[in-house]
């Protein structure tokens, strides 16, 4: 009898892999976020914004950082925007614009009114390791909550708010 096969070695995760703006922009802000708080969702367009006005000198990084224990729909949330691949900022958007319907049935809902398939159950399972990754890194970097913003690597405190944003990052105001 052969021995049994090793187990498949888990396949790395690029925690960089959700980048809003250039990949090559000299400074990165790197969001912690949970598809279902509504902090997150306030925040959203005025980092979208700050990207967007930076000139390519930012570029925002999403993690997912589902707080399951507060936002029952969270988890789900998170394996279907990885679901979504290359349109994930797409479905992010509409996602954290109807926290109120993120039910399987929801974001499958949003899904095909965005052309997406696949966003619920079996099919999304293999992202978990991509959402498990993100949130341990979160845990080693010390969030707690969402949002949660790092600027090449040291948290930010002041208020998400586009000007205090710019004026701590050293962008143009």
């Amino acid at each position: 009898m052969d021995a049994p096969a090793a187990p498949a070695e888990a396949r790395p995760v690029d925690l960089d892999r959700h980048v809003y703006g250039d990949r090559d922009a000299p400074l990165t802000l790197v969001e912690y976020g949970d598809l279902e708080c509504p902090y997150c969702a306030a925040a959203a367009p005025v980092l979208r914004e700050l990207v967007d006005t930076s000139r390519g000198g930012l570029r925002l990084v999403w993690r997912h950082f589902p707080l399951f224990t507060r936002h029952p729909f969270a988890l789900t949330a998170a394996l279907a925007a990885e679901a979504a691949g290359e349109r994930f900022w797409e479905l992010q958007e509409v996602l954290l614009r109807h926290q109120d319907r993120l039910t399987d049935a929801d974001l499958d809902a949003h899904g095909a009114r965005l052309g997406l398939t696949g966003l619920t159950g079996a099919a999304v399972q293999h992202h978990r390791a991509d959402v498990e990754a993100d949130y341990r890194s979160g845990v080693a970097a010390g969030v707690r909550g969402t949002p949660t913003l790092l600027v090449d690597g040291h948290r930010y405190t002041g208020p998400l708010e586009l000007h205090a944003l710019r004026t701590a990052l050293g962008l143009p105001t």
